[in-house]
């Protein structure tokens, strides 16, 4: 099968990033995100998610979180993190000239979805939409082609995905799979879409319901209110109530055999205890650590 791959040499396609970090609580019960839990010594589930992105390939990465933590994974972030392919080549006569950074942006989950529809799905759509309101704003030249997705709570040797780069920035969709299911059975394995599949998954998520049923009076005014177990159902959808018809096949997708679901404490006992744990370290300062970008212009004192 063949696909039409960005140029080596620069070009205007655009891969963004998507971590979603919003919805509902998992079983941990920790005084900090779920999403701030351990998989090795000082490296976070988030940071793993973000260091994928960086080896798919991806040229800007939307980190979708509700605005109250969002200060606190900055903080220990910071504004982006080298391209891992890029950051050190041995045998260039310059390796740092050609560094390329990749920009992280904090998305906050708009208010009015929040308690409403802000499953960890909606994080997808809405820093999916925030990505290309933002990029588009600036250009129309720069919005994104494609968006990854990199969950949180599925983790796995992301240097794996190195060698699918070209295929990970194509027109046609990548799927990582795990005993050949995604998301679309509810596995938070990672992969891409675009602007047909983002209107497909909105559409899920509207399917939820409101505060009214949906019965209306003579004026058509919905006021019968929904009992309070079920309203904003949109709130507790799984993966694959949202995630339909992804179109996976062996041309277009990579199985994961070392693939950890960490959505729940058993499933993270699961992990801690499994070889591939036993192997992961933090990615060294060169690659992340938290830098800002200098201010372009400050006001003179004097």
């Amino acid at each position: 099968m063949e696909f039409d791959t960005k140029n080596v040499n620069g070009s205007s396609y655009h891969l963004a990033g998507i971590v979603p970090c919003g919805g509902q609580p998992l079983d941990f019960g920790m005084e900090w995100p779920d999403f701030m839990m351990p998989i090795a010594p000082n490296y976070t589930m988030i940071e793993a998610a973000i260091m994928e992105c960086a080896w798919a390939g991806c040229e800007t990465i939307w980190v979708c979180l509700y605005e109250d933590t969002a200060p606190l994974v900055r903080h220990r972030i910071g504004d982006f993190i080298q391209d891992p392919v890029w950051a050190w080549r041995g045998l260039d006569p310059q390796p740092t000239a050609k560094q390329r950074r990749i920009p992280i942006f904090y998305v906050p989950v708009h208010p009015k979805n929040r308690f409403r529809r802000d499953c960890l799905a909606w994080s997808v759509i809405e820093g999916a939409l925030s990505a290309f309101k933002v990029s588009a704003t600036v250009s129309r030249w720069i919005y994104p082609n494609k968006y990854w997705v990199s969950f949180p709570y599925g983790f796995f040797d992301p240097q794996l995905l190195r060698e699918h780069r070209q295929k990970i920035s194509s027109p046609k969709n990548f799927y990582v799979t795990h005993n050949g299911q995604t998301p679309e059975q509810g596995v938070h394995t990672s992969f891409s879409f675009g602007k047909d599949d983002f209107v497909r998954f909105r559409r899920q998520i509207r399917k939820g319901t409101g505060k009214f049923a949906n019965q209306v009076d003579e004026d058509g005014i919905p006021r019968t209110k929904l009992p309070l177990e079920e309203r904003y159902s949109a709130r507790w959808f799984d993966l694959k109530d949202v995630f339909v018809g992804l179109d996976n096949s062996k041309d277009n997708s990579i199985e994961i055999e070392k693939f950890y679901d960490l959505s729940s404490w058993e499933n993270y006992r699961n992990y801690l205890s499994s070889d591939l744990a036993a192997t992961t370290k933090r990615p060294p300062e060169w690659l992340m650590k938290f830098k800002e970008f200098g201010s372009i212009a400050l006001d003179r004192s004097d």
